[in-house]
């Protein structure tokens, strides 16, 4: 009863520190709502039992707060407000959004990322890669600093796709996909904010799709996937699917978000929209060949069981949204 008032307050309060973060009137109160969420997080990550995840915690506290501090540095010089700082005042946006870069794990700072993510629960990932990118990225659109972000987005979109070419681990794999999208997100961003809203709305749905999959059949690593459903095609069928939806190929609902972007920028910016879809059809490229080999490869190795059952109504409402939303919402856009 204890534990589970616990764990309720502080996901409460891992909410409210990000709601006050977005609402705050000033730097001083957005980054006093990061700390909060910061120190919320901290017990959910950690466990005792459990080495790996206590190292995770570990790292992400000290990232975390470094980028705190280099975060309430920026504020606080900017507020001096002075002459001499303001001559200095790209320099500082610069390191501004380089603090909120490094809290969402952004390229170059996304290092600690996958590292991270290896030590953590489904659910905790989960968290890690959509609500914790939520504050800082709404925070980092209030000083957009267009240059610079924009190598930033670069950099996340290859690193993204490049790091995820030799992964076995699952974990791994989702943290270097979320880099990626995390580069898309931002390149919405530079169009509008309401394109950036739809991206994560879609990139939330579609994540959760994956991970609730692999949180209830206790999956990991590849080779638990082509051995566990060696002989459960259509369980198969849907995960494959599923990772084809998160690299946006159509016709599955991961394109939609992609397909706006890519139109937005590319009466704009045709350098990078051209730059984006090529390193994301590396990504394909190698969910491609996962899926190749995991419908062509037998096994007769020991199965794993899981209580993944279809008819429940969880399970199958996200996968319809990730498998057919865009057929869906085609359709009702011709209607309309």
């Amino acid at each position: 009863m204890f534990k589970n008032f616990s764990l309720f307050l502080f996901f409460t309060t891992l909410i409210s520190g990000s709601l006050i973060s977005i609402s705050a009137n000033s730097w001083l109160g957005a980054w006093i709502g990061l700390e909060i969420n910061l120190l919320s997080f901290i017990p959910l990550i950690s466990n005792m039992k459990n080495s790996t995840s206590t190292e995770s915690s570990l790292k992400y506290f000290i990232v975390q707060a470094l980028a705190s501090s280099i975060l309430l540095f920026s504020v606080l010089i900017l507020s001096l407000n002075s002459n001499f700082w303001m001559e200095f005042n790209m320099s500082l946006n610069l390191i501004l959004n380089s603090s909120l870069l490094l809290k969402m794990g952004a390229a170059p700072f996304h290092s600690w990322f996958p590292e991270v993510m290896e030590g953590l629960s489904w659910l905790m990932n989960f968290i890690l890669m959509t609500w914790q990118k939520l504050a800082p990225m709404i925070l980092i659109s209030y000083c957009f600093f267009y240059k610079f972000l924009y190598i930033i987005i670069i950099i996340s979109i290859i690193i993204g796709s490049l790091g995820g070419l030799n992964q076995t681990n699952l974990r791994s794999l989702m943290a270097y996909s979320s880099i990626n999208h995390l580069g898309w997100m931002l390149s919405s961003m530079m169009i509008s904010f309401f394109y950036w809203f739809i991206y994560y709305l879609f990139y939330t749905l579609l994540s959760f799709s994956i991970i609730y999959m692999f949180f209830q059949m206790n999956i990991y690593y590849f080779t638990q996937i082509f051995t566990s459903l060696n002989y459960n095609m259509i369980m198969k069928f849907i995960i494959f699917c599923n990772f084809l939806s998160l690299g946006g190929l159509p016709p599955f609902t991961g394109f939609l978000p992609k397909w706006i972007i890519i139109q937005s920028l590319a009466m704009d910016n045709m350098f990078l929209m051209t730059l984006m879809v090529v390193f994301t059809l590396i990504t394909l490229f190698f969910y491609i060949r996962l899926t190749y080999t995991a419908f062509m490869l037998n096994t007769s190795s020991n199965k794993f069981y899981f209580n993944l059952k279809f008819n429940n109504l969880l399970f199958l409402l996200m996968n319809f949204i990730s498998l057919f939303g865009l057929i869906f919402i085609i359709m009702i856009y011709k209607l309309m």
